[in-house]
């Protein structure tokens, strides 16, 4: 192996588990579809999923969040540090939420 193949490897192995980056994602990507809650941002910040899914949101922050629907169909109380909320999307659409605490961090999920 060449100097550096390892730790390249090392590197995508670790990804899935960083949530995918902040990109897009969808649910084939993972059995258990989630979005990580790091840094103030939700990542992946879209995540595609089929209806039917229950998507969970995993909060690695040092401080509380929420994950509350705009269009009002769901909405977590404060999920502390390791803390997780799920929701299960029945039905196509696309689906915007935000942290209420802080308002910028903004997300989407795509039910297909």
């Amino acid at each position: 192996m060449r100097p550096g193949t390892r730790f390249i490897l090392m590197i995508m192995a670790a990804l899935p588990a960083l949530g995918g980056g902040v990109g897009s994602a969808s649910a084939a990507d993972s059995a258990a579809p989630r979005v990580l809650i790091q840094q103030f941002m939700f990542a992946p910040v879209t995540l595609t999923v089929k209806a039917g899914t229950v998507v969970t949101w995993l909060n690695k922050d040092e401080e509380p969040h929420t994950i509350f629907s705009d269009a009002g169909l769901f909405r977590s109380g404060a999920v502390d540090t390791d803390g997780t909320f799920e929701f299960k999307f029945e039905k196509p659409g696309t689906y915007h939420y935000l942290c209420t605490i802080h308002p910028r961090m903004v997300g989407t999920i795509v039910v297909e």
